[in-house]
């Protein structure tokens, strides 16, 4: 076991801890979660089997590269977790999982096409400054060649972290965009110069890398399904709290 376990820390002491840490709150969250989850999976008759959860303990050695048992004993003695505790996370993960799926499988592919336009994706590259004029003056340089988009964004954007990253924005989802400027954005051919545009933040100058058309991969479906799945915690943990 590690060492830090030879230490005696009572219940008490951990509950204080996290207090003072302004993180109980979260904690008891997270375990009245865990109940609503176990209280509906039981309604609805899910379980989840020794074999489920021996390939998901396979999955995780081998994505820590846990080859032997003893190395895998080490890596939770090291978390102050006995295998016991482990099986019991992974089956409140695994219950979960199933749970999600239950209830909202249906849902996810409905939703992805009902909101399509928002999970298009541009791999986007913007410059913020605070005057129009100087926003002009920009674009024409970068159209003619005088200056790269790059080191504009490097000598002149507002936001320092946008500086450093030469106006580099990365991969930017529709949704999380101004309308007005996502629909300028994603209409607009790839490797071209857009703006000056007028915001509350100041004037923009976009540059659109790459145009990414909306698919619902593995991964989307499981970001889409898990957020329909924290919700439904949240509204049945508030319905819980008030129902009392």
């Amino acid at each position: 076991m590690s060492n830090l376990s030879k230490i005696a820390i009572e219940p008490e002491e951990i509950v204080n801890f996290l207090k003072s840490k302004m993180s109980l709150k979260e904690v008891y969250q997270q375990i009245l979660y865990q109940k609503i989850i176990a209280h509906v999976a039981k309604e609805k008759a899910i379980i989840v089997t020794s074999e489920e959860i021996q390939t998901e303990a396979d999955r995780q050695r081998r994505e820590k590269r846990l080859e032997k048992a003893t190395d895998t004993l080490a890596w939770l003695s090291d978390l102050l977790v006995s295998p016991d505790d482990w099986e019991i996370g992974i089956y409140n993960y695994l219950l979960a999982k199933k749970l999600a799926e239950a209830l909202f499988g249906e849902e996810v592919k409905r939703f992805f096409m009902e909101n399509r336009l928002g999970f298009e994706q541009a791999i986007l590259y913007q410059i913020i400054v605070s005057t129009e004029k100087l926003a002009q003056e920009l674009y024409y340089q970068i159209e003619e060649g005088e200056i790269s988009f790059a080191d504009a964004a490097y000598h002149y954007d507002i936001n320092n972290n946008r500086r450093y990253k030469c106006g580099y924005e990365g991969t930017v989802y529709r949704w999380s965009m101004q309308p007005d400027i996502a629909a300028i954005v994603f209409n607009t051919k790839p490797k071209q110069l857009i703006g000056p545009i007028k915001t509350e933040q100041g004037y923009h100058l976009f540059k659109v890398e790459d145009l990414i058309p909306a698919e619902l991969t593995s991964q989307r479906y499981e970001e889409i399904l898990n957020n329909m799945f924290q919700q439904w915690l949240v509204a049945e943990l508030d319905y819980l709290l008030h129902s009392t």
